[in-house]
């Protein structure tokens, strides 16, 4: 009976003893994307530099086309505000065929040809099965940009991802209200748009998968406001410094 006793209470003990093992907290853990995924993500997204994006997926999408050195055919360009940065007839010819479509807003409508939808922040529009959404992009701080000329970042689908372009913004609250964001293209040049830290705290708002800064290295800022955004990002959102092509 001793022994029976004495071997109850070693067993006791041991399981006293023991660390209590309990599932990971993920709460307020970052959600970080595999090498894998962000290769496969952003392989379809080639940065021409500014604003200026070349997308493919079911459509090539031309995003504020701006110094274009190559002539190439878009299926759709989408211009967020009518400065000469982004709205460029001389750039739009480069890349626009017989059946482009050409979406923007009216100010900058005027000063093209062709297929032309415009829009303004919180119209929805489907051309050929892609899902477009024009959504607010103003400066807070600044009269570059302001509200009331109604200019537009995008949120759209191709390639089964959802992309948002900013356009020349600054941190706004209809950012927090952006949902399931795949892929980010944010200004953080500072001067005209977001500086790098504005820029973060803006990725943070919106939690996009992947973040991809841009308008810089052409009218203003350079490569350091990209990299101290991506720094900014470290162990929150997944960074990709593109290179311009």
């Amino acid at each position: 009976m001793k022994r029976i006793f004495v071997r109850a209470a070693i067993i006791a003990f041991v399981l006293l003893a023991a660390p209590v093992l309990l599932p990971a907290e993920k709460k307020g853990t970052p959600q970080k994307s595999g090498a894998k995924e962000v290769t496969t993500m952003i392989k379809d997204i080639h940065w021409l530099g500014h604003d200026t994006f070349r997308i493919t997926g079911e459509k090539v999408i031309f995003t504020d086309p701006f110094k274009i050195k190559r002539k190439d055919t878009a299926d759709i360009i989408l211009i967020t505000h009518e400065h000469y940065d982004h709205c460029s007839p001389e750039d739009v010819k480069k890349i626009q065929g017989p059946d482009t479509v050409i979406v923007t807003v009216s100010d900058c409508a005027k000063k093209l040809s062709g297929n032309i939808k415009i829009v303004k922040p919180g119209d929805k529009i489907n051309i050929d099965g892609i899902g477009i959404e024009a959504v607010p992009s103003y400066n807070t701080n600044k009269q570059f940009h302001t509200k009331d000329r109604g200019w537009v970042g995008y949120i759209f689908s191709v390639g089964g991802q959802r992309i948002y372009i900013a356009g020349d913004t600054d941190r706004i609250p209809e950012m927090k209200a952006f949902k399931n964001i795949d892929v980010a293209l944010l200004p953080v040049s500072g001067t005209y748009v977001m500086t790098a830290e504005e820029a973060v705290q803006a990725a943070v708002d919106i939690n996009p998968k992947i973040a991809v800064p841009m308008h810089y290295g052409s009218i203003v800022g350079n490569k350091n406001d990209a990299e101290r955004f991506a720094e900014g990002l470290k162990g929150k959102i997944e960074v990709v410094v593109l290179n311009e092509e």
